[in-house]
């Protein structure tokens, strides 16, 4: 069963206590005391196992903002043809000014290939990219989220909905949600993918100008990789009602985890997303 939750009002608590697994180090006698982290959904998994060894309210949904995006370049990568042009339209550039959406910069009338819209969507998270995307491999946005969908489902994601191609909120702020549990689980199935892991393990990426196109310099969002040893990836999301939210994966050793943190509460630091999962990613490399 997954239960569907509203965001609550600024300064509500955060929701109950977190689960943690036991594991080797607890076995041998030594117990590592469970993180402190400041999300209101998150998980935290071996991925070479698939033991879970940290959760808060791993199976309830909530809105995840552009994490949606993952499962965006899921759809692009599985229908392949990523040397298509689409060209950048004006519509794409009204729909990100008149939602206040994070953009990529693009310019109207350029003309990019697929492959170079997806580092656009996924480095500065550019929802003009989603757009142009969403409209040329649907064909068209409506017919792009229901194949996001039936994906969704053919995943085994039964905790999951689309309502928009981006993760902003449309219709409303909470009609695209997931759970931890099953973002995670999508996140693993990303990384499979060579092309998507190259994308997203990148800090920017460069586009030269051509006759066809101006020039782009593209920087993730992720502001641990080149911070944080072993940081593979791979998407951080947020909008009002989901707060600051981040799918992750770092290797140390022969461990990979994967996790992801949903709704970390603001604080007085502008790193507060980053350090939570720092917090978490410490303590799972520690006792693994």
């Amino acid at each position: 069963m997954v239960v569907i939750v509203l965001a609550a009002a600024a300064g509500a608590a955060a929701p109950a206590a977190a689960m943690v697994v036991p594991g080797p180090a607890a076995a041998a006698g030594e117990w590592y005391a469970a993180p402190r982290v400041n999300a209101w959904g998150a998980g935290l998994v071996d991925a070479g196992t698939g033991v879970r060894l940290w959760s808060r309210d791993v199976n309830v949904a909530r809105p995840m903002g552009s994490i949606t995006k993952v499962m965006t370049a899921l759809i692009v990568l599985s229908a392949g043809d990523l040397s298509r042009k689409i060209k950048v339209t004006a519509g794409a550039i009204r729909y990100v000014h008149k939602r206040g959406a994070s953009s990529a910069g693009l310019i109207a009338g350029d003309v990019l290939t697929a492959r170079q819209l997806l580092e656009a969507m996924l480095l500065p998270s550019g929802c003009d990219a989603a757009y142009l995307l969403a409209s040329s491999y649907g064909p068209g946005r409506a017919a792009f989220v229901a194949k996001m969908n039936a994906t969704a489902k053919a995943m085994g994601l039964v905790s999951t909905h689309f309502s928009w191609f981006d993760g902003m909120p449309y219709p409303t702020e909470h009609s695209t949600y997931s759970t931890p549990a099953d973002l995670i689980w999508l996140g693993q199935q990303a990384m499979r993918n060579p092309l998507f892991r190259r994308i997203v393990a990148q800090r920017r990426y460069r586009v030269a100008a051509t006759a066809w196109h101006h020039g782009y310099l593209w920087q993730t969002t992720n502001g641990l990789l080149g911070s944080y040893r072993g940081v593979l990836g791979i998407k951080t999301g947020n909008t009002n009602a989901a707060g600051n939210c981040f799918l992750f994966e770092a290797r140390r050793g022969r461990h990979t985890l994967i996790g992801v943190v949903l709704h970390v509460n603001p604080t007085s630091s502008p790193n507060a997303l980053f350090d939570a999962v720092r917090q978490l990613l410490n303590w799972g490399f520690h006792r693994t």
